[in-house]
């Protein structure tokens, strides 16, 4: 087996991609790179090639991850997206979320709940938009639906601090304010039953 060519990542100048006999083997960091003596032409024994891609590229990927983590609280997609963006191949990402999974590094319903706490404190929204915006995260829907399931909330009420929070001000028997109340609600992923609710009692209430 012999090294045929050596590339620099295109995402991370660091990482460097190496060819075994004229394919893709594996990704590592310059400096491993450099300490193992690797260069162009260099012959490896199966063993040596295994042990870099299971141990030195994984354990590279592993310490970027928790790194990254060490920031604040990530989703498993997240990780991956952050190893992938970093140069690490697609197998190295994927081993180094299931590792982290698997010791609690990353726990994608803790991640889901306080995504959804602090985004009922921060900027309210319905539960299918927010369940929306967790799937696109990286949260399974089967999380996304239990941690939702569990969260209680009366929505009309949310909708309606909202409206008041925004439209306060404004005359409620505008039908122009009326059409932005809707449109605003909408946008927060709100049911029309929902908002028909809401704008009925905050009409009554003006």
């Amino acid at each position: 087996m012999e090294i045929t060519s050596v590339e620099r990542s295109k995402k991370n100048k660091d990482m460097l991609w190496v060819y075994i006999d004229g394919k893709y083997s594996f990704s590592v960091a310059e400096e491993d790179y450099l300490s193992l003596n690797l260069y162009e032409n260099r012959e490896l024994t199966t063993d040596e090639v295994d042990n870099i891609k299971n141990n030195i590229s994984f354990r590279t990927a592993k310490s970027t991850a928790i790194k990254f983590l060490s920031l604040k609280m990530r989703s498993g997609k997240e990780v991956f997206n952050k190893l992938i963006l970093e140069g690490f191949d697609t197998e190295a990402a994927e081993s180094v979320v299931e590792e982290l999974k698997a010791i609690g590094y990353i726990n994608d319903e803790l991640y889901a709940q306080k995504y959804i706490f602090d985004r009922s404190k921060l900027k309210p929204k319905a539960k299918k938009l927010i369940k929306l915006e967790l799937v696109s995260k990286g949260i399974g829907e089967d999380i996304a639906d239990n941690v939702l399931g569990n969260w209680e909330v009366d929505e009309e009420t949310v909708a309606e601090s909202l409206v008041k929070r925004k439209f306060g001000k404004y005359n409620f028997n505008d039908e122009k304010i009326i059409r932005k109340v809707y449109a605003f609600l909408q946008h927060r992923g709100f049911d029309y039953e929902i908002i028909n609710l809401v704008v009925k009692n905050i009409k009554q209430e003006f």
